[in-house]
């Protein structure tokens, strides 16, 4: 059976190589990225099973992909686990969230294993 796709994107390149390594440890193939752009570009080659977003990113945010994604037939119902280091409760990004079709969103900072418990979710 071949490994489930997992692209992954992290502004913070230390967080980004440990999340690649971790996932492909876990027998996930992995695209890890740096850039909104970048998703956009490589997403369709790729073809991930899932999608983990950084909200926060350089030149454009994770929500901003995940509304450009969601508008393409190819990748609108690719599953997104969002990432954030904001408060969830105080900025509204829960609902903005909810309404992308998201399938769950992490607080950073987290453990792997705290990630891994909704990546096998989504993935299983």
């Amino acid at each position: 059976m071949p490994l489930k796709k997992i692209l992954v994107a992290d502004d913070e390149p230390d967080v980004l190589a440990i999340l690649e390594k971790k996932l492909k440890q876990s027998g996930y193939d992995v695209l890890a990225l740096s850039k909104g752009k970048e998703i956009i570009v490589k997403v369709k080659s790729f073809q991930p099973d899932l999608l983990i977003l950084d909200i926060v990113m350089p030149d454009m945010d994770g929500y901003a992909v995940g509304i450009t994604l969601r508008q393409d037939e190819a990748t609108k119902k690719t599953p997104i686990i969002f990432m954030t280091g904001k408060e969830l409760e105080f900025s509204g990004m829960q609902k903005r969230a909810e309404a992308l079709g998201y399938c769950d969103i992490i607080n950073k900072p987290c453990t792997f294993e705290e990630l891994l418990v909704k990546v096998n979710a989504v993935l299983k």
